[in-house]
């Protein structure tokens, strides 16, 4: 009996002629990652988001992003969004914490960590006085009710 080793019928890639099945996507630098997690958490109605800059500070990663949501639900769809879309930027967590509970919510993409905090978790462990050394990061949040916003 002889026994053949196939590839998965999804993890096929063929050459010249015909459709490839494997997606190839273009990474964006973290500082854009971080811009636009930033962005997706307000445009999901979260409030105080941050940007910190943590590059010169620490060897763990290049930014964080915290950001306070008003609900558990609104918590985890903001992550699945955030999870979800930048696959498509070319970034996949690493690690996700949180998610089950939804009081702090962690998706870490290496050189980005997006911290979903709820209100009281939030002010307790305080991670801006924490990392208080690190200059924030402008964003520009997306107007409302513009098409860009909108979508349309």
């Amino acid at each position: 009996m002889r026994l053949s080793r196939r590839v998965p019928r999804a993890r096929r890639v063929r050459f010249g002629f015909g459709e490839m099945t494997k997606k190839r996507t273009t990474r964006i630098p973290a500082a854009e990652l971080a811009g636009w997690a930033a962005r997706v958490a307000d445009e999901r109605h979260c409030s105080d988001i941050v940007v910190l800059d943590l590059r010169q500070i620490s060897p763990v990663t290049d930014y964080f992003v915290i950001a306070t949501g008003t609900s558990d639900v609104q918590m985890r769809a903001v992550a699945n969004e955030l999870t979800a879309e930048a696959k498509d930027l070319g970034h996949r967590p690493f690690g996700v914490a949180g998610r089950e509970t939804g009081k702090w919510i962690l998706l870490d993409f290496v050189d980005v960590v997006v911290h979903l905090f709820d209100e009281e978790h939030r002010q307790y462990y305080d991670l801006e006085l924490m990392w208080g050394d690190a200059p924030r990061l402008p964003w520009k949040p997306a107007a409302r009710g513009t098409p860009e916003a909108t979508g349309e």
